[in-house]
């Protein structure tokens, strides 16, 4: 039986029973509904006057609406956080509940965890300044000029996650500390080149 047939079967039982119709028999033969249901429908109206569904049943739910803040403001201090760590932050204020199903609630929220995308250093408002500065000092004297310049090499490929919501998060920064660093000078009139490095 359809979910729609089944309550109308059950307004035409409210109907019958406000006109004074009380035997289960009769009940459920004028609305074709079995003798078990309509017994427990009688009983319902006998002890709160309706057939609305009390609600309440199945198990509660483990977050919580404070739970929730809680886990939403941890991800918006620290969007690399892990499941399990939030697990461990909620058992340590004794809310026993799994990684998985944290995972399953920021799911449902519409966060997901990647590793953000890769981006140059300088944007394009950078490159232009340059270009821009190179043109106005092209006739300086640079004979009395020394000239500095750095780079860092990563020694590892990032694997920090982090989660975000609508489009992955773009980070214009180096994703990992752990470098050597080159810094190089030299000046135009003694030609000389200095080169350093540093882990």
């Amino acid at each position: 039986m359809s979910t729609n047939a089944h309550e109308r079967k059950l307004h035409v039982l409210l109907h019958y029973w406000n006109e004074g119709v009380r035997s289960v028999p009769e009940l459920a033969r004028v609305t074709k509904l079995p003798v078990p249901t309509v017994r427990y429908n009688v009983k319902k109206l006998k002890k709160t006057g309706t057939l609305e569904h009390r609600g309440g049943n199945g198990r509660p739910k483990k977050i919580t609406s404070n739970i929730a803040k809680s886990i939403g403001q941890s991800v918006r201090r620290d969007s690399s956080i892990s499941i399990r760590s939030l697990a461990s932050k909620l058992n340590h204020d004794g809310v026993d509940v799994s990684y998985r199903t944290i995972g399953r609630h920021l799911a449902s929220l519409g966060y997901k965890k990647a590793l953000p995308l890769t981006t140059p250093m300088l944007t394009e408002v950078h490159k232009q300044n340059r270009v821009k500065w190179a043109k106005n000092h092209l006739n300086d004297n640079w004979k009395n000029t020394l000239f500095t310049d750095e780079t860092a090499f990563q020694l590892y490929r990032n694997t920090i996650e982090r989660w975000y919501k609508g489009e992955r998060p773009i980070r214009r920064m180096p994703k990992d500390r752990r470098k050597i660093f080159a810094w190089v000078a030299f000046v135009h009139e003694e030609r000389r080149v200095y080169f350093a490095s540093s882990a």
